[in-house]
C-alpha cells in the first residue's frame, strides 16, 4: 500500500495542454492570455471551454465581441506563453513584443496565433461562473492545423505535436 499525504488541489488536477487563448477588440487591438482550464465539452456540436479570471484583459474582451481562438502550444513557445501569461493586454501589443506570427480567423473576427500548430474558431454560446474562473463556451467555427498533421481524413494527428507541458 502507498502512503498518501495532503496535497494542494491546485496542483492535484492540473488539465493538459496548455492553450494560448487570442482575441480581438472592438476597436481592433488584438491580445492573447495563457490558458490551463481548458477542454473539449461537447462533440455534437463540437464545443470547447475556457476559463478566465474576470481580472484579465482578454476577459472584457471575449465578454464584448463573444468570441475568441484557441491556440494549442508546442513546447518550443514556452517562453512565449509564459510571456503572454505574465503581462497584460492593457500596457503592451503582447504580440507585437514577441513578433508572434499573427493571420485571421476564417469565420470569426480574432486573431489565429499561426505559430501554434492547431487554432480553433469560436463562438461563446454561454458562460458559467465557477468561482475564480469564467468558463466560457464555445460553439467550433473553424480548425486550422499545420497541413503536415493531418491525414487524408482530415483527422490531426496528435502524437506528431509535442505539447508544452507546465
Amino acid at each position: 500500500m502507498h502512503e498518501k499525504k495532503p496535497a494542494s488541489f491546485r496542483s492535484a488536477l492540473n488539465p493538459r495542454s496548455p492553450i494560448l487563448v487570442s482575441c480581438r477588440d472592438a476597436q481592433g487591438n488584438n491580445n492573447a492570455l495563457a490558458v490551463v482550464y481548458a477542454c473539449n465539452c461537447s462533440y455534437d456540436p463540437p464545443m470547447v471551454m475556457v476559463g478566465i479570471v474576470p481580472s484579465r484583459h482578454s476577459y472584457g474582451i471575449i465578454k464584448e465581441t463573444g468570441v475568441f481562438v484557441v491556440n494549442l502550444v508546442p513546447e518550443s513557445m514556452k517562453d512565449a506563453f509564459a510571456y503572454l501569461g505574465s503581462r497584460s493586454g492593457r500596457d503592451e501589443d503582447k504580440l507585437a513584443a514577441l513578433g508572434l506570427n499573427v493571420g485571421e480567423g476564417v469565420r470569426v473576427n480574432a486573431p489565429v496565433l499561426l505559430d501554434c500548430p492547431v487554432s480553433i474558431e469560436c463562438t461563446v454560446t454561454g458562460s458559467v461562473v465557477t468561482g475564480s474562473h469564467e468558463m466560457f463556451i464555445g460553439k467550433v467555427e473553424y480548425v486550422h492545423a499545420d497541413a503536415t498533421l493531418v491525414n487524408d481524413e482530415g483527422k490531426v494527428d496528435w502524437s506528431a505535436i509535442e505539447f508544452l507541458r507546465v
